[in-house]
């Protein structure tokens, strides 16, 4: 993997160790002896199929302990690097299956990690076993209607009962709001931050607990996207609780705890996001050839625009995961590729609406399983597929930090710029 210049070359090596090429054998004979031999993608699959095979593929990769592919041993993983998690991630990208379900991005890949770096042994013993075998699926509890991009200015609050009835030490009451809590009403319990030291600056009194939906202080609201997906949702706290041992990293060290979280997925990403791109781009070329549009210049000229767009983020992918894999903390590079990606998309996007025309405006088949990015691998280039990516591409600016705030944070500590100024909250 990418290390730097060479110092006598001046030239970067994006070559992968043998070790990990080893590994990668492994996992595609693996995909080779499980997956059917006209196997196209989950995206060719209809929905129930879809959603049936994600099911029964997770318990395989479990099975593999793929799933835990860097846990320790003892916790029922592998004990393999990191630059392994990648080698898997980018076969399975490229396989066209899915890294479990969608809760996983939540369970396994979120917060089984932080328990990793910041949880008690009991919290260990506790919960990753049930992360893995997915009897417990998580949801975050992050953004409010006032602390989307500003976390910090967040309202929602824990204070310690201690005489409550959750064994030694008491009890957390929560009260307060959560929204934009990505598959909440499909979700066993949550991760959240609450402020649980008022007198504290924003950025500190914040702790990170564990709090399990299936009690009468949580209720979860459901709110319909624009392209008819149920996704998103409204979690309110009035008076939850949960045990006072259920705080990860200690009491009022939950802004660290949270940003060691948001760094989680940014290797990964920066290794799947080329292919998953890549593959779509390909799709555009079979929409304009299908349309009779692939001999239009203009047309061409920005197919060919969004193929070296996603070259350069391949680049940019080395980039960003070479200091992944050195366990460097998430720097502007990770704002850029966010500002990247999702601008990039909306306009690949609109690329195929234009292909497609008035018909695009008409949804035909099945609309993407997924509610972020591209559709799957082997999906068909119906006008349900591209209108529906359409729309949720659009959201990919706003989610993980709007196009706004990742332009502030360039502004503020790669050029240099006075900080945007910030509002006194009462």
């Amino acid at each position: 993997m990418p290390t730097g210049p060479d110092e006598e070359t001046n030239q970067v090596d994006i070559r992968y160790p043998p070790e990990t090429e080893t590994f990668r054998t492994e996992v595609r004979a693996f995909l080779a002896e499980t997956l059917p031999t006209d196997w196209q993608g989950i995206g060719a699959l209809d929905e129930g199929p879809a959603r049936d095979f994600a099911r029964d593929w997770r318990r395989r990769l479990a099975e593999r302990r793929y799933l835990s592919l860097t846990w320790p041993e003892r916790y029922g993983g592998r004990g393999l690097s990191k630059l392994h998690q990648v080698v898997l991630m980018e076969e399975l990208a490229l396989a066209g299956v899915p890294f479990g379900l969608p809760q996983d991005t939540f369970g396994v890949k979120m917060l089984a990690n932080t328990l990793l770096r910041w949880g008690t042994e009991e919290q260990k013993a506790h919960f990753l076993p049930r992360i893995l075998s997915g009897e417990d699926t998580w949801c975050q509890g992050y953004s409010e209607p006032d602390a989307g991009s500003d976390l910090a200015s967040l309202r929602t609050r824990a204070v310690l009962d201690e005489g409550g009835a959750g064994g030694e030490g008491g009890e957390w009451v929560i009260d307060g709001q959560k929204v934009w809590t990505s598959g909440a009403h499909h979700s066993d319990w949550i991760f959240v931050l609450a402020r649980t030291n008022q007198d504290a600056s924003p950025h500190h009194g914040i702790s990170f607990l564990l709090v399990p939906l299936g009690q009468p202080g949580v209720e979860v609201r459901p709110f319909r996207m624009m392209s008819g997906q149920l996704h998103f949702n409204e979690v309110f706290f009035t008076g939850a609780r949960t045990r006072a041992d259920l705080v990860v990293g200690g009491v009022d060290n939950g802004w660290t705890v949270a940003q060691s979280l948001l760094g989680v997925e940014r290797g990964e990403e920066a290794a799947t996001n080329p292919i998953l791109f890549k593959a779509e781009v390909e799709r555009l070329v079979e929409l304009a050839r299908l349309y009779g549009r692939d001999r239009d210049p203009v047309i061409r000229q920005r197919i060919a625009w969004c193929w070296s767009k996603v070259e350069i983020m391949r680049y940019l992918g080395y980039r960003i995961l070479t200091g992944w894999l050195k366990g460097a903390d998430p720097g502007p590079e990770s704002s850029i590729a966010k500002l990247y990606w999702s601008e990039y998309h909306t306009a690949v996007t609109d690329l195929a609406m234009d292909i497609m025309g008035l018909h695009g405006q008409v949804p035909v088949g099945r609309p993407p399983l997924r509610t972020y990015r591209a559709d799957d691998p082997g999906a068909a280039n119906s006008s349900a597929s591209w209108s529906t990516t359409y729309l949720i591409a659009r959201s990919g600016t706003i989610y993980a930090g709007t196009s706004q705030v990742q332009r502030n944070i360039l502004a503020e500590k790669v050029l240099g710029l006075p900080r945007e100024p910030r509002l006194t909250r009462p």
